[in-house]
């Protein structure tokens, strides 16, 4: 038996940089600072969480290629007072409420940023990117172009973000990327193509194709990290024995016993202080940092049963979208549809309302479905009248949807009242359900009052060229108009966000709200989002209140993940990850490899504990149902489609579709995000047609199944706690096939996915864990498990989940 030894030994000093912070302004009194490695310090948790100078879990911080800047106002509470900054052997400058960080040692692929305060530190998990620069070149084969562009993933589909330079007869650019693929069109003379020297092409998920870019991938084993409970302790292993540990409770580096090749940890006495703390733990060496373990603790005591979980544990959070309008009219009395004759039905209010909302969950509907968290539509008091125009067939539009804001706190008096929405919130909390409210802070109705008074609030509606500033998504994201009737506001004005974030803050704090579903996210300045947050974590937040606030964003996974991080977002929706699915559920030519590679890209960006929102659909995309069943193409407008025909399911084999999709976004990392209608297999084409109100009765036997197969699958994973707090690991990875785990402290839930037409009989190892699976979540197949080995039977379009 070998001695134990400390692991988690940080060389730091006190000495450097002191600064305090107060109302967002830290006074410098030295302005560099360099961590010393003359001292062996052993970093402690001592303190109680009331006594934290951090909100929540820290973000990881990831090291860029050059300077990395970390602003601090993210991280810290008002008025928190730091003696000094120090990373071991990162050279450091502090300017203003930043810290700018330089170089990074070879010698370790993770660290921590160590900020000290009153003799006491407080960590923040610190990594090295995997990002280098890599140099691309366009041969044009001889023809000249007047301007030479690419838009994709590397520039978040911004075609002026890289600027080529002619050289000799191609043209390059360098690019700062990460060792894995990367989807991308060339822009010639403004024309989007293939790139023609580039064989590598993928499907888009759209009926087309975008050239794929294969940065150099290092050539490395996966290091893996696990965790067990043994007789009340908490044991790591690693898969290289080689590697380090880094391992905090809360924000406070603690320290963790080597022995016999695995790791003992010591949870903090201060722990047995607070209901709700966590460990984290990450494994490295010089080149590699594995899988994050999360692991959740009950006053010093490690979780064992979800039982103990509250709607207050975000993991636990399995959000339901009530599309108000189009939910359940519970009030006729505030029905006002436009009655002019300008909207057609499918585009005009359909009477949806709070008080429909309210009877569903009285009726026990979110409860029986197994969600705990209910996004309502925006509210806010929007435009009356038709707005808007659809040529074939020639409609405008009401603002049904609640996206038309002409107030920042009024409620639309046609979906309800004031007290109406209290008694929502306060009966859902009664029921264990949180209620997030849609917020709109993009833009405004051209009739709110907040732009009449004043148009210079908003940005521009012509460019400088004189085009119009309309849906320019990607080129324009931060200035672009959704239409002519719809100022963009600018937000990085202090008039302007200081009034939206005000207004959100109020919406909280008035109707106990327990956070936001943000739209348009990308399109709305950093400041914005910062502001807010902190706004939010000096009031609701410092009294004891627990929010969530999830983003929308359409673009590529570093886009995304920018606005996810302690000063801005919890999560955001994972779109990337729903087009891979619906692209292996739905397509045959594409297999579960193009859904894995999507599934590690996620993990890798976000963590694999994220609190990304992994949906079965959404209000700006065709039902997946009639994807899956062939009735929705996908080389078509689904818009057009949806008013030009009656969009139906088509082969019955989507119903077996909607339950694998349910399976996964089950049982995946992230949170389940259900859009109204799809747990019993609504169908129909984009915007309005996927619209429809919803329906409660008279369902079909396969739509009863669907509906029957969420529930389970839902509460399920609420009472698994591999599937809250697991980490990830795929088995089998062909075509028609998927297997995959999720393990907390050695209890393993196996995920089998088959979207072949022929059953199949697979085996595959066990040896990593020390759990064997006794039970079968299906009942269609067989299983049997030996040493080191499960061997599993699968039907045919289905799916099984072993624990």
């Amino acid at each position: 038996m070998t001695e134990p030894s400390l692991v988690n030994q940080k060389l730091l000093t006190q000495n450097g940089t002191f600064f305090q912070y107060r109302q967002f302004i830290f006074f410098i009194l030295l302005l560099f600072s360099i961590s010393s490695c003359s001292d062996n310090k052993e970093v402690k948790a001592t303190l109680s969480l009331q006594d934290d100078i951090i909100h929540g879990l820290g973000s990881p911080i990831t090291m860029g290629v050059s300077t990395t800047v970390v602003d601090l106002s993210d991280y810290l509470i008002a008025e928190a007072k730091i003696d000094s900054v120090t990373a071991e052997g990162v050279a450091q400058e502090i300017k203003g409420s930043s810290v700018h960080i330089y170089d990074w040692p070879t010698a370790q692929a993770m660290t921590s940023l160590d900020l000290w305060s009153n003799g006491e530190v407080y960590s923040i998990p610190f990594k090295r990117s995997d990002k280098r620069l890599v140099k691309f070149q366009f041969d044009p084969q001889g023809k000249r172009y007047d301007s030479v562009k690419m838009k994709g993933e590397m520039t978040a589909w911004n075609p002026d973000v890289v600027e080529f330079k002619r050289v000799d007869d191609v043209y390059v650019t360098d690019l700062v990327l990460e060792p894995r693929d990367y989807q991308y069109i060339m822009v010639l003379d403004g024309e989007e193509k293939l790139d023609f020297n580039n064989p590598t092409k993928i499907e888009n998920g759209i009926g087309g194709f975008n050239s794929l870019f294969e940065s150099d991938k290092i050539d490395k084993d996966q290091l893996q990290l696990s965790a067990f409970l043994e007789n009340s302790t908490i044991t790591f292993q690693t898969n290289d024995l080689d590697a380090e540990l880094i391992v905090f409770w809360e924000d406070r580096l603690i320290e963790v016993l080597s022995k016999d090749g695995k790791y003992e940890l010591t949870i903090p006495n201060s722990a047995s202080n607070v209901q709700r703390s966590h460990i984290r733990a990450w494994a490295y060496d010089q080149d590699r940092i594995s899988n994050d373990l999360l692991i959740p603790l009950e006053t010093g005591k490690v979780i064992t049963s979800a039982d103990v979980l509250t709607r207050k544990d975000k993991h636990l959070m399995t959000l339901y979208n009530v599309f108000v309008d189009r939910f359940h009219n519970g009030d006729k009395s505030n029905d006002r549809p436009v009655d002019t004759g300008e909207v057609l039905p499918l585009a005009n209010d359909m009477g949806g309302d709070i008080r429909g909302a309210i009877q569903k969950l009285e009726d026990g509907y979110f409860e029986e479905i197994g969600v705990n968290t209910i996004w309502i539509s925006p509210i806010v008091k929007n435009v009356e009248g038709a707005w808007g125009e659809w040529p074939d067939p020639a409609t405008k539009f009401s603002a049904y949807h609640g996206y038309w804001p002409v107030s920042f706190t009024l409620i639309d008096d046609r979906k309800g009242t004031p007290e109406e929405l209290k008694e929502l919130v306060i009966k859902a909390h009664d029921k264990g359900l949180n209620v997030l409210l849609d917020f709109v802070a993009n833009h405004v109705h051209e009739e709110h009052p907040f732009y009449r008074n004043d148009t210079t609030l908003a940005t521009d509606l012509y460019l400088p060229d004189g085009s119009l500033n309309t849906e320019r998504w990607d080129d324009h994201r931060l200035t672009t108009w959704f239409d002519v009737f719809l100022p963009t506001l600018r937000l990085d004005d202090p008039r302007v966000y200081e009034t939206l974030t005000d207004s959100a803050v109020y919406w909280i704090e008035e109707y106990d709200l327990d956070g936001f579903r943000h739209d348009a996210t990308k399109h709305v300045p950093e400041i914005f989002w910062k502001t807010l947050t902190r706004k939010l974590k000096d009031g609701p937040i410092s009294n004891g209140k627990e929010l969530y606030q999830i983003g929308e964003t359409y673009g590529s996974a570093d886009l995304i993940a920018s606005y996810v991080n302690s000063g801005q977002l919890d999560a955001q929706f994972d779109f990337n990850l729903y087009d891979a699915i619906v692209a292996t559920l739905c397509r045959e030519e594409v297999g579960f490899e193009r859904l894995v590679q999507e599934i590690e890209k996620s993990l890798n960006t976000y963590g694999h504990h994220n609190l990304m929102g992994n949906i079965t659909g959404n209000q700006d995309r065709g039902r997946f149902i009639s994807y899956a069943g062939g009735a929705l193409r996908f080389d078509e407008n689904a818009k057009v489609a949806g008013w030009t025909r009656e969009i139906g399911i088509g082969n019955d084999v989507a119903f077996s579709r909607s339950k694998q999709l349910m399976a996964l976004i089950s049982t995946l990392p992230g949170l389940p995000v259900i859009y109204y209608g799809d747990e019993i297999g609504s169908y129909g084409g984009n915007d309005p047609d996927n619209r429809k109100m919803m329906r409660f009765s008279g369902l079909s036997e396969k739509e009863s199944s669907v509906k029957e197969t969420t529930s389970e699958l839902l509460h399920f994973r609420r009472s698994s706690l591999p599937l809250l707090y697991g980490d990830f690991r795929s088995h089998v990875v062909d075509k028609d096939l998927l297997v995959y785990s999720r393990t907390y402290l050695g209890q393993t839930v196996y995920v089998a996915i088959n979207t072949s037409l022929d059953p199949m009989s697979i085996s595959f190892n066990n040896e990593d864990y020390q759990s064997r699976p006794s039970s079968m979540f299906d009942e269609n197949g067989r299983m049997s498990s030996e040493e080191g080995r499960i061997n599993l039977e699968i039907d045919s379009n289905s799916y099984q989940i072993l624990y």
